[in-house]
Order: C-alpha cells, then sequence, then structure tokens
C-alpha cells in the first residue's frame, strides 16, 4: 500500500483561503467511512466537557481511521454534531490547539451542525469522518 496522499483541498479562484477548513477535497483510492463517534474512551467513558469530549472524539476517529489502513491526511470530511454551538462558538479558540494536538495540521472539508440531543445523551458532540485511502 502507498503512503502517498491521494488527496488535495479544492479552493475556487479568487476565493479567500478559510480557516481550519477546506471547502472542497478530491481524492482518489479506498473509501473509509465512520460511523458518528462521540467522546467516550475504549470503556465507553465520557470525558467531562466539551473541548475534552471534542478531543477524545478526534482521537476515537484518529484510531478508526488507522485501524482501517489510513492515516489523518487520508481524512477528506468531518461532519460535527454539537448540541450546544454557541459551547463550540465560545471555545474556538482553545479547540484550535486541541485539534492540532490530535490531528495535526490536516484541515479536510468540514461542516458542523447543531442538533438537539445526540443517542448517548452524555455525548456533546459526535464527529463522522470520511478518509480515502491510496491503494
Amino acid at each position: 500500500m502507498s503512503n502517498e496522499t491521494l488527496s488535495r483541498a479544492i479552493l475556487p479562484k479568487g476565493w479567500p483561503v478559510p480557516r481550519g477548513y477546506a471547502n472542497g477535497m478530491v481524492a482518489q483510492g479506498r473509501v473509509l467511512v465512520t460511523g458518528g463517534l462521540v467522546g467516550w474512551n475504549e470503556q465507553g467513558v465520557f470525558a467531562n466537557g466539551f473541548l475534552p469530549q471534542l478531543r477524545q472524539t478526534l482521537i476515537n476517529i484518529k484510531a478508526v481511521v488507522e485501524a482501517g489502513g489510513g492515516r489523518i491526511e487520508d481524512i477528506v470530511r468531518l461532519t460535527w454534531y454539537v448540541t450546544d454551538i454557541e459551547a463550540y462558538r465560545g471555545s474556538l479558540k482553545e479547540l484550535g490547539p486541541v485539534y492540532r494536538d490530535v490531528l495535526g495540521r490536516h484541515f479536510p472539508a468540514m461542516a458542523v451542525v447543531q442538533v438537539v440531543s445526540l443517542v448517548e445523551p452524555e455525548a456533546m458532540v459526535e464527529i463522522e469522518a470520511t478518509a480515502v485511502i491510496a491503494d
């Protein structure tokens, strides 16, 4: 299996460069799709608070992608579901370092959506990931 990254961000001519995400991604390879992952550890214990749950969720995404033979750089899309958009907005300054600590400076296409609740009552964030892994 090649370690060459076969994905790249798309930026239409004249558009401003987005901060912390890509407007679009193009990739070639095998597709890995995660379910909605939440901020609990291997024992099913949730981290306490929005940022700790976010960190654990990103760690869980990384673990699934790597278990599927991929790398962080293979992630082409993240869809975030949060139960409190103000908690998200209010933690943007601290969120960046948490994200970069786990996923580095790889910023795929992303969307953030506020939802009323998640299946796991303690979950404050749930993220789905799509990765395209080089053959």
